[in-house]
C-alpha cells in the first residue's frame, strides 16, 4: 500500500480517537511538516480548528480554553524551534494543572542529527514539564499500527486530563510526500468505531474510618482557620462554607479560589486578610492552633509568613490531585482525597460547634479593615487600588474576569472584596509569569463570556501579538490596561530603595501609545478621563462586540504612597481595637 494512503489511515485513525476522548478544540500554527495532521484534523467534522500563526501565543490561546473549559485542548506546529516556542505555555500548564496535547511534527528518523534543514532534537523536548512523552511510529496502515495509534490518542487524552491534569507531549515523524488523501470518508472506522479503548479517571480518596478520625481531631480545635487557594470544582464552594459553619473556623478566600463571589454563604469568608496580617498586634490576636489547606498557595506574601509563624500550628494540607504544595515544609498531614468529598465528609462526622469566639474576633478584624479600605473610592484621581475595589460593582453578573501578574493579581487580593454576582476570577499562577497574558485571556473567551482582562502596561506589550485571535475569530473580550509606564511591582520591593539604576533596570518605562497597536487589530482604543467615564463604559460594555481596550493612566509613586498609607491607616486602627480587646 502506497505511502499516501497510509499516512491518512494512520492521522485519521488517531484523529478520529482524540474526538472519542472528548477533544473537540485545536490550536494550529501554520506549517510544512505538520501539514498531514493540520488537513487531517480540519478534515474532521467534530474539530474546531483556530489558527495562531504564532506557537507561543498559539499555545497560551490554547491554555485559555483549557482553563475555562476543564477539558484538554490540542495544539499542533511543525518541526524545529516552532515547537520550542511551546514551552513557556507548557511550563505554566504543568504548575497550574490544565490539561493540553502537544502536537510536534518532526523529521523522520532518517533525517534526524546529519544537518537536515528545521531538525532540531524534538525527543524529550520540554523534559519533566510534560506528564507524558512518545515518539510516535511512522505511519503505518496495518492492523496493529492503527490499533496503536488509536490506543495513544485515547491514553494521551485520558493522562492529560488525570489528575492532577497537565500538558503530554506526543512528537509524530513524517515522511515526504506530506499530502493525505481526502477523497473519501477516512473517518470510517471498521474495528470498535464508538472508541478503541475507554480509560475512566477517579478520584482520590481515603478511607472512611481516616476521615473519622480527622473529624475528631478537628472538632479538638477552637482556634483554627481554612486557607482557600486557586481551585477547580464547582462543588468546593458549597462544600468548604458548610465545613466552616460547622467547625466555626474563618475561610481566608483567595480570590482565585472562587470563593469571594457567588450565592454560596459568604459570612465566614474574609477576604482583606492580605492587609491586616501586616500588623504584628493582629497576628497575635488571630493566632490559630490548626490550619486547615485547599488549593494552590495563596498569592498573598503577608499570609504566607502567617503560615510560616504560625509552623507549632497542626497544618492539614488536602490535595485531590497528589501534589506536594508545601514550600515551607509546613505540613502535618497531607490528605490526598478530593477537596470536595473531604469537606462533605468531616461535615457528616462531625456535630455542629454552639459558639465561635475565635471566628468573630476574624469577622471583627476583617470589617473593620474593611470599613477602612473602603476610603478608597474617596479618591479622586485614577488609582490601581480603587480600580480592583470598583471592579466587583463594574463587572456584570456572571462575569469573567481574567487578572495578569505582578501588581494587579495583588491588587486584586488586596481591594477586591466579597459580592454576590459569580464573577469567576482567573489568572495564569502556575508559574506567575506575564508571558502569554492577553493570548490566554482571548482563549478563555472563546467559551466564557463576558470576559475582562485587567492587566499592566508591560504585560500587555509582552504579549501584543496574541491580540489577532481576537481580530480574526471575532472574539469579543474588554481589556482594561493599567497603564503606569513601567514596573510597578518593583516599588513596593527591596530593589527600589536602591536609585541610581532603579529605572533602568526595574522602572522599565516604555512610552508607548497602545492605541495604534489596538487599532491595528481592529479593536477600538478609549484612554478614562476620570471615574465616572470608566463606569460609563463598563455599563455599556455587554452591548459591545469585538475588541475593546480601555487604558487607565495611573502614576507608579502615587500608587506606592496611596498603598503604604492605607497600609499604616488600617495598621493603627487594628492595633487600637486589639488593644481595646484584650
Amino acid at each position: 500500500m502506497n505511502h499516501q494512503i497510509s499516512l491518512t489511515a494512520y492521522l485519521a485513525a488517531f484523529v478520529a480517537e482524540l474526538v472519542q476522548t472528548g477533544i473537540k478544540d485545536v490550536v494550529v500554527s501554520p506549517g510544512s511538516r505538520s501539514t498531514p495532521m493540520a488537513m487531517v484534523m480540519a478534515e474532521h467534522p467534530e474539530i474546531n480548528i483556530h489558527i495562531h500563526v504564532d506557537e507561543r501565543a498559539a499555545a497560551f490561546f490554547a491554555l485559555g480554553i483549557a482553563k475555562v473549559t476543564n477539558k484538554p485542548v490540542a495544539i499542533l506546529c511543525t518541526s524545529g524551534t516552532a515547537a520550542a516556542n511551546y514551552f513557556p505555555a507548557i511550563i505554566e500548564a504543568r504548575y497550574s494543572r490544565v490539561p493540553l496535547l502537544v502536537l510536534t511534527a518532526d523529521r523522520p528518523h532518517e533525517l534526524r542529527e546529519v544537518g537536515a534543514p528545521q531538525a532540531i532534537d524534538q525527543i524529550h523536548l520540554y523534559g519533566q514539564h510534560v506528564k507524558w512523552f512518545a515518539d510516535m511510529a511512522l505511519p503505518e496502515s496495518s492492523t496493529e499500527i492503527i490499533r496503536y495509534a488509536r490506543t495513544v490518542g485515547a491514553r494521551a487524552a485520558a493522562i492529560a486530563n488525570q489528575s492532577p491534569a497537565g500538558p503530554v507531549h506526543l512528537n509524530f515523524p513524517f515522511r515526504e510526500p506530506l499530502i493525505p488523501k481526502l477523497d473519501e470518508d477516512i473517518f470510517q472506522l471498521e474495528e470498535r468505531p464508538m472508541g478503541y479503548v475507554k480509560v475512566r479517571n477517579g478520584e482520590l480518596t481515603i478511607r472512611e474510618d481516616e476521615l473519622k478520625e480527622i473529624s475528631l481531631k478537628l472538632n479538638g480545635y477552637n482556634n483554627g482557620i481554612i486557607v482557600c487557594g486557586n481551585i477547580a470544582d464547582d462543588r468546593f464552594a458549597q462544600a468548604v462554607t458548610d465545613l466552616s459553619k460547622m467547625l466555626k473556623f474563618p475561610i481566608l478566600a483567595d480570590p482565585l479560589s472562587q470563593l469571594r463571589s457567588g450565592q454560596h454563604h459568604l459570612e465566614n469568608i474574609v477576604e482583606t486578610y492580605d492587609t491586616f496580617l501586616r500588623n504584628e498586634d493582629a497576628k497575635v490576636y488571630l493566632k490559630p492552633d490548626v490550619i486547615l489547606r485547599f488549593g494552590a498557595m495563596p498569592l498573598s506574601k503577608a499570609l504566607t509568613i502567617f503560615l510560616k509563624e504560625n509552623h507549632q500550628a497542626e497544618q492539614f494540607v488536602i490535595d485531590g490531585a497528589g501534589g506536594w504544595r508545601d514550600p515551607s515544609s509546613l505540613s502535618t498531614e497531607m490528605i490526598y482525597c478530593n477537596e470536595s468529598f473531604f469537606c462533605e465528609k468531616v461535615v457528616a462526622f462531625s456535630e455542629t460547634r454552639t459558639s465561635g469566639e475565635f471566628l468573630e474576633k476574624w469577622l471583627a478584624v476583617n470589617n473593620l479593615t474593611k470599613a477602612n479600605m473602603a476610603l478608597i473610592k474617596d479618591s479622586r484621581q485614577l488609582s490601581e487600588g480603587r480600580l480592583f475595589y470598583e471592579l466587583a460593582d463594574l463587572l456584570p453578573e456572571g462575569a469573567t474576569l481574567f487578572v495578569g501578574n505582578s501588581m494587579p493579581i495583588r491588587d486584586l487580593d488586596s481591594f477586591f472584596h466579597n459580592n454576590s454576582k459569580s464573577i469567576k476570577v482567573i489568572a495564569n499562577r502556575g508559574a506567575n509569569g506575564i508571558d502569554g497574558t492577553v493570548s490566554t485571556a482571548i482563549g478563555a473567551s472563546l467559551y466564557s463570556q463576558p470576559l475582562y482582562l485587567v492587566l499592566g502596561d508591560l504585560t500587555f506589550f509582552h504579549d501584543l501579538n496574541g491580540l489577532i485571535a481576537s481580530k480574526l475569530y471575532n472574539i469579543d473580550v474588554k481589556i482594561i490596561v493599567v497603564n503606569n509606564n513601567g514596573g510597578g511591582i518593583f516599588s513596593f520591593l527591596p530593589q527600589s530603595e536602591h536609585p541610581k539604576h532603579f529605572e533602568l533596570l526595574f522602572g522599565t518605562p516604555l512610552n508607548l501609545d497602545f492605541e495604534h497597536a489596538v487599532k491595528m487589530f481592529n479593536g477600538n482604543f478609549t484612554r478614562i478621563k476620570d471615574w465616572e467615564h470608566l463606569q460609563e463604559l463598563m455599563n455599556l460594555s455587554t452591548e459591545v462586540k469585538g475588541l475593546n481596550v480601555y487604558e487607565v493612566v495611573t502614576n507608579r509613586e502615587s500608587n506606592l504612597v496611596e498603598h503604604r498609607d492605607f497600609w499604616r491607616i488600617v495598621s493603627e486602627e487594628i492595633s487600637n481595637f486589639v488593644k481595646g480587646a484584650d
